[in-house]
């Protein structure tokens, strides 16, 4: 069988791509919320300042959404 030629490698997606895949975030405001407060996935910022653009790797969601997932029958 032959390797595939592209390797593989974290998907990036914009604040607004992570709200359309991913609607238990809510708003693109709900989501800037919780980067402010701090209890969001992690994320990339591009520089600093309003001006920087946000990224999430789609592993830190996947991440972030597997710490808070609660296996039947345990209280939360």
């Amino acid at each position: 069988m032959k390797a595939s030629a592209t390797p593989s490698t974290d998907q990036l997606l914009s604040a607004k791509e992570v709200i359309r895949e991913y609607p238990i975030f809510g708003s693109a405001s709900s989501l800037a919320e919780r980067r402010w407060r701090g209890d969001g996935p992690d994320y990339i910022k591009t520089s600093e300042g309003r001006a920087g653009r946000v990224f999430y790797r789609r592993s830190a969601i996947e991440k972030w959404l597997d710490a808070r997932t609660v296996s039947g029958g345990q209280a939360a």
